[in-house]
Parts: structure tokens; C-alpha cells; sequence
């Protein structure tokens, strides 16, 4: 994975307290890349690093729960329709049409069967947006547009969006000259390194195709690379080395004590909420113990148990009537998590606008 693993690399204790109190409270308890904090991603660095959250994917690369999952696999490209700014009764509106959708049947009522046939659509939309946005990345790694990168090619990229020079980097590459690059950025250039050997499908030319350098950006494409990103999270995770994650393991925060009490606040949301999921969601034969094939299959977009399972969820949070089933009504009144929109008068009208 390509961030740089603060934990392992900072060794004295003061270090370390940095780290943990200049942390956002969200990011909690992942080695977030010192590189990216330094330098917030521009558009460049977005064509060309593999970005830490994927959409319609329940786990973020550093180990976090996706927060906006539910949204992602409700809204899939019209998310942004729903920004916190957005007019109210336009959101309604917007809301009132996507049910419509959902209710394949036509029946006014949306059932788990419908909910995992959209997630699915939904999650498709996520998959066709970054084969889009892969292939513009792809050109701006291969000018030469050969139809393949090598490695080097990619390495002077990286460097040229970090601010090094493009033709003095290349010419020193060519010259098996030393790059002159600080800690921090050798450490991500050789985990950037590990995962593109690990795109290279059979037989391994250490050439990335676009097919493979999509994988190698969006490992939820590829079977292989989605197995390397949760071997990369229970690394990260698995205190005892054993290759399996206890709850205990997944809901461990990093050392240090908190500033104030909101913080603390904070802290206990998320030991709670990655309780749940560990408990609920993850652990499907629930023995205490999550193993790689465990968190593969949950972090899997496309695996329809899991949409099923998620429809239920989703269900479940809105169900008033406890029918198993949405009306309208239910999804309006609870569509913040829906949406992300907390939409006001949601019960005015709503049958004369259905």
C-alpha cells in the first residue's frame, strides 16, 4: 500500500506523540502517509497515486470503515446532487425520483430483493467512473503511448507531481544514478513499488497495461489486488503477527492519551461503530476472529451476498412499519443516511408529488 507507515518507521517516543496528536480525530487508528500531509493532493497526484478511499468499497486502504458507504451504493454518481448546500425540496425532489427507480416492481414500497438489485447497479456506476478516470491516468503515465508504463516511467512521474524535476530525474535513472530523495518519499516509492510488481499479472514483464494499471489504482477491480489490500490492512492491524484480526486488534486505538473530552467522544464512536461491524458484518461465522478470507469477502463490491446483506441493513434503519420493506414516507424521513441530507418537511406532500 502506498502510504508511509508512520508507526513502524518512527521509533522515539516523541515521535510518536507527534504523530498521534497532529492525526485528524477521523483517522483513527491507520499510519496515514506523512508525505500526503505535507502536501495535500492536487489534481496531478490524483491521476497518478492510488487514491486511499474507493467508492462503493466498505473499507477505506488505511484500515477505516468507509463512512459514506451507505451513500455511495445508494446514490452511486449522483451523489453530488445531495451536497450539504443543496436546495432542500430540490434534494426531495431528486430523493422522491430515486425511489421510483428502486421500486422495480411499482409496487410503492422498495424490498430487499430491489435494494440489492440498485446497490448492484450502483456499485457498477463506481466501477465504469474509474475505468473513465483510469484512462486519462494511464496517458498521463505513458507518454509515449505505447500502451504499456514500466516502472521508471511511472517513478518519474510520481516525482515530477512531488516537484522534482522530470528530465533530470529520467536522465538519472538512466544513468543508474542515486535519487536523492528525502525518508519519507523513498518509503512510499518503494511501497508504490511492491503493489505495481504485484499488478503485473502473469507473465510478469514489469510492464503495467491500462487494464493492469487500473488495478494497480483500484485494486477492488482485481481479485488478486483486492487480496494484497486486505493482506496490507491486517499488517497493519494484526498485533500478534498471526495473520487474523481479534476484536480487540480491530478496534485498538494508537497510543497516547486525548486532549478533551470531545475527543474522547470521538474515540468511543469508533471503537463502537468497528465493534458493530466487526461483530455484525465481518466475523460471518462469529468466533471472535476475522481471517483474510473473512475481510477479502467483505471488502468484495461485487460479491451480491454481501449487497443483499446491506439492503437489509439499510432496511432495517428505516423500517417504522417493520414490514421489511421502504415506503416512500421512510426513506424521506430518514434521508440523512440515505443522502447525507437531512431534508426538512419531508411528509409535506409527498403523495401529491409521488
Amino acid at each position: 500500500m502506498w502510504r508511509a507507515r508512520s508507526g513502524r518507521v518512527c521509533g522515539a517516543f516523541l515521535v510518536l506523540v507527534v504523530v498521534v496528536f497532529s492525526t485528524d480525530v477521523h483517522a483513527r487508528p491507520a499510519n496515514m502517509s506523512a508525505l500526503k500531509e505535507k502536501n495535500p493532493s492536487s489534481k496531478e497526484d490524483n491521476e497518478i497515486l492510488p487514491p486511499d478511499h474507493l467508492n462503493g468499497v466498505k473499507m477505506e486502504m488505511d484500515g477505516h470503515l468507509n463512512k459514506d458507504f451507505h451513500q455511495e451504493v445508494f446514490l452511486g454518481k449522483e451523489m453530488e446532487e445531495f451536497e450539504e448546500d443543496s436546495e432542500p425540496r430540490k434534494s426531495r425532489k431528486k430523493l422522491i425520483e430515486i425511489f421510483t427507480k428502486v421500486d422495480f416492481n411499482k409496487d410503492k414500497s422498495v424490498s430487499a430483493k430491489e435494494m440489492q438489485r440498485w446497490i448492484m447497479e450502483k456499485t457498477e456506476e463506481h466501477f465504469q467512473e474509474a475505468v473513465r478516470e483510469n484512462k486519462l491516468s494511464f496517458r498521463a503515465v505513458d507518454p509515449d503511448g505505447d500502451g504499456h508504463v514500466t516502472w521508471d516511467e511511472y517513478r518519474v512521474k510520481f516525482l515530477g507531481s512531488k516537484g522534482f524535476n522530470e528530465k533530470e530525474v529520467a536522465e538519472k535513472i538512466k544513468n543508474n544514478e542515486e535519487l536523492k530523495v528525502d525518508e519519507e518519499t523513498q518509503e512510499v516509492l518503494e511501497s508504490l513499488k511492491d503493489r505495481w510488481f504485484q499488478a503485473d499479472n502473469p507473465p510478469a514483464d514489469q510492464l503495467l497495461n491500462e487494464e493492469e494499471f487500473l488495478s494497480f489504482l483500484h485494486p477492488e477491480h482485481s481479485r488478486g489486488m483486492l487480496r494484497y489490500m486486505v493482506k496490507e490492512i491486517i499488517r497493519d492491524l494484526d498485533q500478534d503477527g498471526n495473520k487474523e484480526l481479534t476484536l480487540s486488534e480491530f478496534i485498538s486505538l494508537p497510543m497516547g492519551t486525548v486532549e478533551n473530552q470531545q475527543a474522547q467522544d470521538i474515540d468511543d464512536d469508533w471503537v463502537r461503530e468497528r465493534k458493530k461491524e466487526f461483530e455484525e458484518v465481518i466475523d460471518t461465522n462469529h468466533n471472535g476472529i476475522v481471517t483474510m478470507e473473512e475481510l477479502e469477502e467483505y471488502m468484495d463490491p461485487m460479491n451480491e451476498y454481501n449487497a443483499l446483506n446491506e439492503a437489509k441493513q439499510m432496511i432495517a434503519v428505516a423500517d417504522e412499519n417493520q414490514n421489511h420493506s421502504l415506503e416512500l414516507e421512510e426513506i424521506l424521513k430518514y434521508s440523512e443516511y440515505f443522502t447525507g441530507s437531512k431534508l426538512m418537511d419531508y411528509a409535506r406532500n409527498v403523495h401529491e408529488e409521488f
